[in-house]
This record gives C-alpha cells, sequence and structure tokens, in this order.
C-alpha cells in the first residue's frame, strides 16, 4: 500500500508522487508516516523532509506551515519548500548571513519579526544541509 504525498507553497506545488514513507519535521518533533497512519492536523516546523521511493530517500528542505494526514494521503502546505536540486547554496548563504545581521540588533524588531528570521535562519541551515549531503 503506497501514501500520496503533496506538497504545496503559495507559489508552487513543490512535490507531488506516490511515495513508501516520509519523515516531516514538526513544532513537536519529527513525525514518521507509514500507510495506515491515524489522521493527524500537525504544524510543520523548519527542516527536512525525508521521503522513501522504492528504496531511494529523497530530502526536501521545508519551512514552517501543516500537515494534515487522511488515511494514505498526506498534505503539506508549507511556508517555504525546495528540492535538493533547486537549492542555490551562494543564494542560501547571503540570505542567512542577511537574517543572522539582522538578529544582532532584536531590540527595534517586535517578536515576529525575530520569529521570522529565525525561520529563515533555520530553513537557510536546513538547505545547506541537506545540499552537502547530496553532492
Amino acid at each position: 500500500m503506497a501514501l500520496t504525498l503533496e506538497i504545496v507553497t503559495p507559489e508552487a506545488r513543490v512535490y507531488s508522487d506516490t511515495i513508501d514513507t516520509v519523515v516531516i519535521p514538526t513544532t513537536a518533533g519529527e513525525i514518521g508516516i507509514l500507510p495506515g497512519h491515524i489522521a493527524l492536523v500537525a504544524q510543520v516546523a523548519e527542516g527536512e523532509l525525508r521521503v522513501t521511493k522504492d528504496g531511494k530517500q529523497l530530502s526536501l528542505a521545508i519551512g514552517g506551515g501543516f500537515v494534515e494526514i487522511d488515511r494514505d494521503k498526506i498534505s503539506v502546505l508549507a511556508e517555504r519548500a525546495i528540492t535538493v536540486e533547486k537549492i542555490d547554496v551562494t543564494a542560501v548563504e547571503t540570505a542567512l548571513q542577511r537574517a543572522q545581521d539582522a538578529l544582532k540588533d532584536k531590540s527595534t524588531m517586535d517578536e515576529a519579526q525575530v520569529e521570522n528570521l529565525e525561520g529563515i535562519v533555520r530553513f537557510a541551515v536546513a538547505q545547506l544541509g541537506i545540499k552537502r549531503r547530496n553532492r
């Protein structure tokens, strides 16, 4: 029995396929999903989403959003998501540096701005880690 996984962002459908398993980073920790998983809605955290299909593993960087599991259908509505092939290391490193520089002076920011910048940092770190492991 297979799972159907769809990952969408506000800009595009990033991934859609039939898979064997998936591990998703959530704010409560990683959750592994196999066929027959109970229905669930969870908040997605920034990190690495790992898909297994036909014995091969694929990693995507994901940032924020929600996952809904309904029987064998998994829908991820993410703020940001990218496959390893599309990660531009130079652009990610630049974004990471800008976010880290901005976070040096948190006193002028409200809580939402700080949280957004910290999310950008976590997403950038996830992208760099995935890209470096998949060279």
